[in-house]
């Protein structure tokens, strides 16, 4: 009982301390508010705005219809050029596609004779391009079939592909992005605010103050664990409740409650991790480029950046053991998917198990730590 007790004032002190940095508040403010939001909206999957235009030598009624294909706000308003002005227009990065209609193209097309169509892409804009290449394709091919069909009639298609889209519907880049925003600040906030709360006892020498005191290493270093938790635990509510759900309108279909108990296992993990950095610092600097070392990888071996399965197998098998990984799959799953306690426990059971090895590792080398200062 007096354990708990000396946890829960030593976690005040710490929320208080915090608290009491406003340089550090709004920063947390800001990571999950405005960071989530433009992360989310930012960047994009999709094409958007792309400028494209045509170089239309047959001046046909299909080549009027595939020119007027093309609208806002996949694409801006085509501009007919010249064929003697492509060069120029890509070099000077005026357009990102043009699209080349050949003379006799509808004349040719009735006859049977496969006319092609050209395509110029400027690829420095390497992802819009791709995918714009195909969106093109498609609006092409779908005007073109309908052209053919209302002119001449056609006989069914042998196969009717129809395509279902499970989970996002519209494809809305959105929201899966903000999701993985909440998670990505989620990871380096605890990390920063946890180890940041240990070099800063050590630079400010209030730890000689708690040496003095009648207080185990496990319960300074679990009073700095469930408040910077707590704190960011808050934060990620408001988040995801005001910014994803509100503002982004983006849809939970899972159990609210499922997930933030999947959170609150990360979260503790991720205070172990800050504790561990925390302890094997000398100072902020050197603090800093460790989180910059470790975050960065746990972001990208989680598959929310990347899909893990894009990643080689003796990679994928030590991804594994991440924490991170487990976290973004379980998110996925209960978010999206709806799933419940029955499709999630193996990821909570490896992120549990993972945290806690990694928490006895850290207060132990935090109380090596202390040992020393003693």
């Amino acid at each position: 009982m007096r354990s708990l007790q000396n946890i829960a004032w030593l976690g005040i002190k710490e929320l208080r301390s915090l608290l009491g940095d406003a340089v550090l508040v709004l920063f947390v403010v800001y990571a999950f508010t405005w960071t989530v939001y433009s992360q989310a909206t930012g960047t994009s999957n999709e094409v958007n705005n792309a400028s494209i235009a045509f170089v239309d030598e047959d001046d046909s009624a299909l080549s009027n219809e595939l020119l007027n294909a093309f609208y806002p706000p996949r694409f801006q308003r085509p501009v007919e050029i010249r064929a003697d002005e492509v060069t120029d227009a890509m070099d000077e990065g005026r357009f990102m596609f043009v699209v080349t209609i050949p003379p006799r193209f509808e004349r040719d097309l009735r006859a049977g004779r496969h006319p092609e169509i050209q395509l110029n892409i400027d690829a420095t804009a390497m992802q819009q391009a791709g995918i714009g290449s195909g969106y093109i394709r498609n609006i092409i091919d779908d005007r073109i079939s309908s052209f053919m069909l209302r002119s001449e009639g056609s006989a069914e298609e042998p196969v009717e592909l129809i395509v279902r889209k499970l989970f996002n519907p519209n494809s809305e880049s959105a929201w899966f992005t903000s999701v993985v925003a909440i998670i990505n600040q989620l990871t380096l906030l605890t990390i920063v605010l946890t180890g940041a709360a240990v070099i800063r006892e050590r630079e400010h020498g209030t730890l000689e103050h708690l040496l003095v005191m009648p207080l185990s290493a496990f319960e300074i270093a679990m009073g700095k664990v469930w408040a910077n938790a707590l704190v960011i635990l808050i934060a990620t509510a408001m988040s995801l409740f005001v910014v994803v759900e509100a503002v982004l309108d983006v849809p939970f279909a899972g159990s609210h409650l499922l997930w933030f108990v999947g959170v609150a296992l990360y979260l503790f993990f991720a205070t172990a991790l800050g504790l561990f950095l925390g302890t094997i610092s000398r100072s902020m600097a050197q603090f800093a480029l460790l989180i910059v070392l470790v975050v960065v990888v746990l972001q990208l071996l989680s598959g929310g950046s990347t899909p893990v399965e894009s990643q080689p197998d003796w990679l994928q098998a030590m991804t594994y053991l991440l924490p991170t990984r487990h976290f973004v799959s379980f998110s996925q799953v209960i978010v999206y998917r709806g799933g419940g306690l029955g499709a999630v426990w193996p990821n909570f059971a490896v992120v549990a198990g993972v945290g806690l090895a990694f928490f006895v590792y850290s207060v132990r080398r935090f109380r090596k730590s202390i040992a020393v200062t003693k």
